[in-house]
């Protein structure tokens, strides 16, 4: 404990007569065992937050099974909380201001904790649905607000280690939720993947009460910009369904993801016309007039495309498109190898960032994603457990590189008043990124086995000697021509996602080097001005 005391100390040893004995408000800082507590329970809301986005993935068919809806209506259950979560992020910075962001924290987690225990006790599909999406509202404001909390009870020369040890929590989330959410599945009742919300929960509300009840924001009493937060709402849902519908309804092809992609390109154009020049805007649009925030949320956006797209496919390609297909709970165990170094190497990141030019971090944690993905791009069904593992264990040290230093570039030049609106709409960005990478990565890898199946079968020539020499294979054992071509095809259609998966790596890479440049074109101020 008392390691973990003296790595949170953020000036205990600091001369007493130094200028900064008090923050912004004139306030002691926390203790050393204070601020270690509060930045347990925050990471904590935060984890407990992250990992609730991807743990009911792989319990989907399990969940739609024992409630008797089809696995594509089960999908619902990412939906409807991704949907409540897009719209309640951006507002949270307004929410901030009008309630308080010790106050809004506390009550969101509260209200969390309370709807994923309704969630574990939904007797059918419908209420789940219900529960689910009061989950997802108030799940938006607790992760920007967590991090606008845990900077204001830092230094600003530590705010770089706070943001690792933030950012920490925020990466190994979605890559344990899939992890957890297969054994949890396999081995006990689906319920219980909600269930566990519950402790965390209470732990980390009433540990945030005690500390910062005393330390809360400032309020100021604005009116509701209710034209802004209907423009928002609608075009923010119109646009998840439309990213989350699209392939399974053959994007464009279909009248109702075309409604929806017009009703949300149309509404969302109109909201930000309407926040430009509205006296109390919902959303800080002004933040963007800052250049390394703005160039931060376009790289964040970008590259939390390409990083998520893999993350997704990854699994799902392991379960789906193997000769010898996992099942969730080991695909979970491989996609775990993502995230483990990020345990480590995150609160490396934080203090790097205190005392280096971010944008050298952030190219690092990008040009290691670069290698990565031109390292994976190559390759073949035939590659064992340890191979996929240990080939995707350095994501885990370039993901803490990209995200927590381009979190402090965000933040560079925003005034503290302003930190919970940039820490939201910032917050706002990777999760559109999510959102837009998943359906782009699951779209374009449909679309590539499609094109590269149809290219291998062109190639079959029934005069080659290689054709018959698998016919004499298959009858070896037992197959009868019919079969044969049956297992033909299907062997195909594996190297064929496989080919695709290969392609979406290698575009990836190259994405990942483009925005290595991109960095350089923010301005932050150097690491002792901050």
């Amino acid at each position: 404990m008392s390691t973990t005391v003296d790595a949170l100390d953020v000036g205990a040893s600091a001369s007493p007569s130094a200028p900064d004995r008090a923050d912004d408000h004139g306030r002691p800082w926390l203790p050393p065992g204070q601020l270690a507590l509060l930045t347990g329970a925050l990471g904590l809301g935060v984890f407990m937050n992250v990992l609730d986005s991807s743990i009911a993935n792989v319990a989907i068919p399990t969940i739609s099974g024992n409630l008797a809806v089809s696995a594509d209506d089960g999908t619902f259950i990412i939906t409807f909380f991704a949907v409540a979560n897009a719209v309640s992020v951006p507002i949270s910075g307004w929410l901030a201001k009008r309630f308080g962001e010790v106050r809004l924290f506390v009550v969101c987690t509260i209200l969390f904790t309370l709807f994923s225990l309704m969630c574990g006790l939904s007797p059918t599909f419908d209420i789940l649905l219900l529960f689910r999406a009061l989950q997802g509202a108030a799940a938006g404001p607790m992760i920007p607000i967590s991090l606008s909390l845990l900077l204001a009870n830092y230094r600003k020369e530590r705010q770089g280690f706070a943001n690792g040890i933030w950012g920490m929590t925020a990466i190994v989330g979605p890559v344990a939720g899939p992890v957890l959410g297969g054994i949890i599945t396999e081995d006990f009742r689906w319920n219980w993947i909600f269930f566990i919300n519950v402790p965390f929960g209470i732990v980390v509300a009433a540990l945030t009460w005690t500390l910062l009840r005393k330390r809360e924001t400032k309020i100021v009493h604005e009116g509701v910009d209710l034209v802004g937060l209907t423009l928002l709402v609608i075009g923010l849902f119109c646009l998840q369904l439309f990213l989350d519908r699209g392939n399974d309804d053959g994007w464009f092809q279909s009248e109702f993801i075309i409604i929806m992609a017009v009703v949300a390109a149309f509404t969302l154009l109109l909201f930000v016309a309407w926040e430009a020049t509205d006296k109390h805007p919902l959303v800080e649009l002004r933040l963007y007039r800052n250049s390394s925030f703005t160039v931060a949320s376009i790289t964040m956006v970008l590259g939390y495309m390409a990083y998520f797209g893999g993350v997704v496919l990854f699994p799902l390609w392991l379960q789906t498109a193997l000769p010898y297909r996992y099942n969730p709970e080991w695909a979970g165990y491989a996609t775990a190898s993502l995230g483990i170094c990020g345990v480590f190497t995150s609160p490396i990141a934080g203090r790097l960032s205190d005392k280096y030019d971010v944008r050298l971090l952030v190219s690092f944690g990008l040009l290691t994603f670069a290698a990565v993905s031109f390292a994976i791009s190559f390759g073949n069904i035939e590659m064992n457990f340890g191979r996929m593992f240990w080939l995707r264990v350095p994501w885990g040290i370039g993901m803490p590189f990209f995200f927590v230093p381009l979190t402090v570039l965000s933040f560079d030049g925003v005034a503290r008043e302003d930190l919970a609106s940039a820490a939201s709409l910032f917050n706002f960005t990777r999760l559109e990124g999510l959102s837009i990478g998943t359906s782009i990565s699951v779209a374009l890898w449909d679309k590539r086995e499609a094109f590269h199946d149809h290219h291998i079968t062109s190639l079959v020539d029934p005069t080659n000697p290689g054709w018959h020499a698998f016919l004499h294979h298959a009858g070896t054992i037992g197959l009868d021509a019919e079969q044969s071509l049956g297992l033909l095809a299907a062997q195909i259609k594996d190297q064929a996602f496989m080919l695709s998966l290969n392609e979406i790596y290698w575009v990836s890479g190259w994405l990942f080097v483009a925005l290595t440049a991109l960095a350089w074109f923010s301005h932050p101020k150097k690491p002792g001005a901050r």
